[in-house]
């Protein structure tokens, strides 16, 4: 009996590895093209660090021409959660990374490389590990998890390297008639692979990002199949990045440790490595220490934490690729009105050390990224958000010609608001303009600028002399402004901020706290966005009523 007999006897319907190489041929694609994946497990939420790959992926593949595909590893199934693949393929979705093939649903997909789920390829890996096993390069293993476990207290108690290797690869070298013995009396096994391999060699690596690196040989025997008849991951892996024709992994670098025994899988099994891209992970500075974002520690750990808190998917994607090319601040620059898809995202220029989260500069970008919408796709993003997750702003949002009004001031200038950096800000930075919301509270004498109240009458005096001389919504914007000018200076405050200035003891104060006067009445805010457009919104009558209101509120 030889490995041949063994291998039948194991994998009796298994068909031969020619039919999957000619099933799954090289893809015909123009020279240079790269075809990445993203292949997370079913197992929780999706991590930013899986959103950062893919993106990473989805743009190399886009750039070249190439190919960008979901593949879901899901063979340990004792760790998969319901509706797990779903929960990916929304992930992507809501942030517009869009896979060429691969799932689309729970149980969809698309693409000619399939089945994408690797629990529906059981019997591809079967093949492959029949050809292993024929070749010599596999066996079964009979040890049991408690042999497993003596095996393990014996090495730590030698304080000599675990595994299953060398002298401790106790099946390694069962004859062959043996094991088809064991087989056929019922015994529970396992497949392993059996290395060539020596940990007194080293294997010299390029690695697209880290560089050239160096690793010990692997010589540990790894389960390829487990006794469910699966596969375990590096054993899957290496089948189906061969047969769907990958030619870059990107992944995070604590994978970096298995580019041994990947390297040695493709070898064995007479494939063509692909490139490995390792990325460094996202860092969190916890107390001035660094360390990785944490699924159970950081709340923006999930990709779910953006949409939760309305943070725009362009703004992450944004900051993310900033993380990835410390180029890309300098192109957006230079480039605002570009999508970020004409940014060339290169490989060899991301860090090979972890980039820390910064939540102050994602919130910035933000800002830059709500800053260059529309009106109309502020309305359109903020209501979605609303409806979601805040009842009062979708309440307000309903009425939306003048929703659209009020989010259009100061859109579209040279120098558009930066007031909103995500959508959960919308509410706070609109409520005012909402009477039902503004005359919820009164205004108090002490919220107006310190340099009036010192005045006793003034504040009293700028509302009644606006009100009954200088307000006329007709007005252009020049005129009201002169008009706020006359006002201040009819009350001996100076025209001009540079003329209070240079002879600050000729004035009470200057046109800019008058101004202030004002909208803190109209909005019961000292910073606000333009104030014309604000009264232009509001109208004659909201603006008449509010400064009423600011004065019977001054005698309280």
């Amino acid at each position: 009996m030889d490995y041949k007999d063994l291998a039948d006897l194991i994998f009796p319907n298994s068909k031969p590895i020619s039919y999957y190489e000619e099933k799954y041929p090289e893809r015909n694609l123009k020279e240079g093209a790269i075809v990445t994946r993203f292949a997370p497990s079913p197992t929780g939420f999706v991590h930013i660090g899986g959103l950062y790959q893919s993106l990473i992926a989805r743009k190399l593949a886009s750039q070249t021409g190439g190919v960008f595909f979901l593949r879901v590893e899901d063979t340990d199934q004792k760790r998969e959660v319901e509706n797990g693949v779903v929960g990916i393929v929304n992930a992507l979705k809501d942030f517009a990374i869009e896979p060429d093939e691969g799932m689309i649903s729970e149980t969809e997909e698309k693409g000619n490389y399939g089945p994408y789920k690797q629990s529906l390829r059981k019997e591809i890996y079967q093949a492959y590990a029949k050809y292993l096993i024929e070749q010599g390069k596999a066996y079964p293993c009979f040890c049991t998890v408690e042999e497993g476990e003596e095996m393990r207290a014996k090495q730590e108690a030698a304080k000599i390297r675990p595994g299953y290797y060398g002298v401790w690869a106790k099946c390694r070298n069962i004859p062959v008639v043996e094991a088809i013995e064991k087989i056929k009396s019922g015994e529970s096994y396992v497949i392993r692979f059996k290395s060539p391999g020596r940990e007194d060699r080293k294997i010299k690596h390029h690695d697209v990002i880290k560089g050239n690196v160096d690793f010990p040989e692997n010589d540990q025997d790894i389960i390829i199949i487990k006794a469910d008849g699966l596969p375990t991951y590096h054993f899957a892996h290496a089948i189906d990045d061969h047969l769907m024709r990958t030619t870059h992994v990107i992944r995070g670098d604590e994978w970096l440790s298995s580019v041994p025994l990947h390297l040695q899988l493709f070898h064995e099994l007479g494939f063509k490595a692909p490139k490995y891209a390792h990325i460094a992970p996202i860092m969190k500075n916890d107390n001035g220490n660094k360390r990785k974002l944490s699924k159970r520690k950081d709340a923006e750990a999930a990709v779910s934490y953006y949409d939760e808190e309305g943070i725009p998917a362009e703004a992450v994607k944004e900051y993310l690729l900033n993380i990835a090319n410390s180029s890309f601040e300098n192109w957006r620059r230079a480039n605002k009105e570009k999508s970020m898809e004409e940014f060339e995202l290169q490989l060899n220029k991301m860090s090979v050390s972890g980039a820390l989260f910064d939540m102050i500069k994602l919130l910035d970008v933000g800002k830059n990224v709500i800053a260059s919408f529309s009106a109309e796709k502020v309305y359109e993003e903020a209501f979605q958000w609303a409806g979601k997750y805040d009842e009062e702003l979708l309440e307000m949002l309903k009425d939306k010609e003048y929703a659209l009004k009020v989010l259009g001031i100061e859109r579209g200038n040279k120098k558009p608001r930066r007031d909103i950096a995500k959508w959960s800000d919308v509410k706070e930075n609109i409520i005012y303009m909402y009477d039902e919301k503004y005359f919820q509270k009164d205004c108090k004498k002490e919220d107006y600028p310190y340099q009036v109240i010192q005045e006793s009458q003034d504040v009293q005096n700028i509302l009644t002399l606006y009100l009954e001389k200088y307000y006329q919504e007709s007005d252009d914007k020049q005129t009201w402004f002169d008009k706020i000018k006359d006002l201040a200076q009819e009350l001996g405050y100076a025209r001009e901020v540079k003329e209070f200035k240079a002879n600050p003891e000729q004035y009470k104060a200057h046109v800019g706290d008058v101004s202030t006067v004002l909208r803190v009445a109209l909005t019961r805010r000292t910073n606000t966005p333009d104030m014309y457009e604000i009264m232009q919104v509001l109208g004659k009558d909201s603006v008449e009523k509010r400064l009423k209101k600011a004065l019977e509120n001054l005698d309280k």
